[in-house]
């Protein structure tokens, strides 16, 4: 088992085309599907895997070394069928779009411009260039300007995709300096349960549970609720340009104050013994959400994968792993005696139907994801007999702060709401 592993980002952009031909793309990534469904086919029919990647490319029509990605990322599909128990053959039939694979300056070029954007061209078809500019977040844009200007950084694989009909660029980068443990070379894990008004986090060890926190942000909230009400305004009013300038101001207010309440949940975290940090995956979470247009409007843009993204890079760069468990019942099960039903929880005060066991229900889903956690790195799962009374700290009202408000030396920029125990 090795100690550590190269600090790998996957960084998702959208591509603002200006040539005039997004069709090529579009095309291209049709074709790459032709590509993917002909060397599935060939290696069922018992081809030679190292004569393929020659084969398909000589009757496909893409720049040749994007074609052998195309093609090597099909073999891979190939390998996991046969490496997991002949489960879930790949199909040769599929229809649509597939992602157009190239290498850096080979397939595909980044480079910065004078007005501080990233420019993109895209090889779509031999001798046929897809040009435009990168758009995306300010965390994703951040390492990528470093790539391109540091030679701690090397820029790699990227994958042109359709998604929405939305053209999409995921570029991999690697930092040739840093390092970032094995995950399973941990001693404690800490689970993190993003909400929308705060963040509880646990930290779990072999002899249980080291420390709890809550922090609360119902600022993000607010401000998002009051942004919408003043954008809606204008838009009935017609003044787009109005409409597009709140818009950037309340992204830049949400993702300031994720950076530094992700910082925080790094800072706070790296005050235990080889930390990893757990989080739950909500990929799917969205494509569930049906509450109404209110709040459907309300959990469909809250910030959590945000969140779970700027702290997994600013823990990636102190060298902290983390990871992602299934989120099912995190917020239902009993930590003490693991009873789970859904009217254990109302709000913020869980009370189990099962012991009668007492808690913030935000803590008590960190406590679980921790918990899942340690399974999942195959620990023995230390016995709960109780917990430590819940920490609450929350931003001042007046705004961040330079020194720490409160005893504790990692809750710097908040203060303490005085409160203990369980919360309504």
């Amino acid at each position: 088992m090795t100690n550590s592993q190269a600090l790998i980002k996957t960084l998702d952009f959208q591509l603002d085309i200006q040539s005039d031909n997004k069709s090529l793309l579009y095309d291209a990534t049709l074709e790459a599907r032709q590509v993917y469904n002909e060397t599935i086919r060939l290696a069922k029919e018992g081809v030679d895997w190292g004569a393929i990647p020659d084969r398909v490319a000589d009757d496909a029509d893409l720049v040749k070394n994007t074609t052998q990605r195309v093609v090597a990322k099909a073999l891979g599909s190939m390998e996991n069928y046969y490496e997991y128990d002949d489960f879930g053959l790949p199909s040769h039939a599929k229809d649509g779009t597939y992602p157009l694979r190239a290498n850096y300056e080979e397939g595909y070029n980044l480079s910065l411009t004078d007005d501080g954007d990233v420019a993109f061209r895209i090889s779509a078809k031999p001798y046929n260039h897809v040009k435009g500019v990168l758009e995306g977040s300010d965390a994703h844009f951040d390492i990528l300007k470093s790539a391109l200007e540091s030679d701690e950084w090397k820029i790699g694989t990227a994958e042109a995709l359709f998604h929405d009909e939305n053209a999409k660029l995921h570029v991999n980068v690697t930092n040739t300096e840093q390092t970032v443990r094995d995950k399973h070379n941990s001693r404690t894990v800490i689970g993190v349960d993003v909400n929308e008004d705060n963040v509880a986090l646990t930290a779990l060890s072999e002899g249980g549970v080291e420390d709890t926190l809550v922090i609360d942000f119902p600022e993000i909230k607010f401000e998002r609720h009051r942004y919408f009400t003043m954008r809606k305004r204008v838009q009935n009013a017609g003044k787009k340009s109005i409409h597009d300038t709140l818009e950037g101001r309340e992204e830049r207010f949400v993702g300031d104050r994720l950076h530094k309440v992700s910082r925080h949940i790094v800072e706070w975290s790296q005050q235990f013994e080889k930390p990893c940090i757990v989080f739950e995956d909500l990929k799917e979470m969205r494509d569930s959400i049906d509450y109404g247009t209110r709040m459907n409007r309300r959990l469909h843009h809250l910030p959590f994968r945000a969140l779970q993204f700027y702290t997994s890079y600013k823990a990636s760069f102190e060298g902290i792993p983390t990871s992602w468990i299934d989120p099912a019942y995190t917020s239902q099960r009993c930590p003490m005696c693991g009873h789970t039903e859904r009217a254990n929880r109302h709000k913020k005060r869980f009370k189990c139907k099962g012991c009668g066991h007492q808690d913030h229900s935000d803590r008590g889903a960190s406590v679980n994801i921790a918990v899942k956690g340690v399974k999942k790195l195959d620990w023995n799962v230390p016995a709960l007999n109780s917990l430590p009374q819940v920490r609450k700290v929350r931003r001042q009202a007046s705004g961040a702060v330079d020194a720490p408000t409160v005893t504790h030396p990692t809750a710097r920029g908040y203060q303490a709401d005085g409160r203990v125990g369980v919360s309504d």
